[in-house]
């Protein structure tokens, strides 16, 4: 806790069974809860969490069939909702995200200024030499879109290291939001169409030896299809705010850059 703000971090994990312990270890220790979301793993993620969980602040969600990296990070957001965590931090459970970041990324929360902030790996000093050549294309490249697509000038739209506030994704549809990659590009979108105040902040990128599980002749295209129907919608005015009655809870001001 933080200034009297309940925070949770939000993990989707998926075979993660190695990585997962050293990514709870680092969890600093202002966290209040650790929300794993077990996506259908074929491994040990679940038997890994369960033993995490002797830590107070670790809980499991688990899903029974795979759904996509985003269907996770929805489900920890609803638990969030649900028991009134004021600010929801996702990190990956690949280890690579630095856990010391994490105070930087709720600070504009803190602050009042920000109701979503986003990681920024390329703004970290040196930052785009730990990206794999492939992947900082595609990270620059989806960057530009996603600002054509949304209005909000982010270098790094793919960061999955984020924090948004409780009231923020209660403003939003969440069992619309697209469930696998293409998951942080959709958000911010509709993030954007809420008229959500959109931050950003340096975060140091960290990538070990480890095979990236994402497949780019599959992830391009839905994608790229996502931003796309963005940009139309961007075009229609804005969605109405999502204000639900508490027995709603359960499922579910203009754009700033800092």
């Amino acid at each position: 806790m933080i200034s009297n703000r309940r925070i949770a971090v939000v993990i989707p994990a998926f075979n993660e069974e190695k990585l997962l312990p050293a990514t709870l270890a680092g969890l600093p220790s202002f966290v209040d809860v650790a929300v794993v979301v077990d996506d259908a793993s074929t491994d040990n993620t679940t038997q890994v969490t369960l033993a995490a969980a002797r830590d107070r602040r670790v809980v499991l969600e688990r899903h029974t069939v795979n759904r996509g990296v985003g269907a996770a990070i929805v489900t920890g957001y609803k638990w969030c909702i649900r028991n009134e965590m004021d600010i929801a931090v996702v990190v990956g459970a690949d280890n690579q995200m630095d856990p010391n970041d994490m105070g930087v990324i709720v600070l504009p929360i803190l602050q009042g200024t920000a109701d979503y902030v986003v990681g920024n790996r390329l703004a970290w000093p040196g930052g785009w030499r730990a990206f794999p050549a492939v992947r900082l294309f595609g990270v620059v490249t989806l960057a530009a879109l996603t600002r054509l697509a949304t209005g909000v000038d982010l270098a790094d739209a793919q960061s999955g290291y984020t924090a948004i506030t409780r009231s923020a994704l209660e403003r939003i549809n969440l069992d619309s939001l697209y469930g696998r990659y293409g998951f942080p590009n959709d958000l911010l979108s509709k993030a954007a169409r809420q008229n959500l105040r959109i931050s950003s902040r340096p975060v140091r990128p960290i990538y070990g030896d480890e095979v990236s599980g994402i497949k780019v002749h599959k992830v391009v295209g839905p994608i790229l299809s996502l931003t796309l129907k963005n940009f139309i919608a961007r075009q229609m005015p804005h969605e109405p705010v999502v204000v639900p009655r508490p027995e709603q809870r359960e499922s579910g001001p203009h754009r700033r850059q800092a």
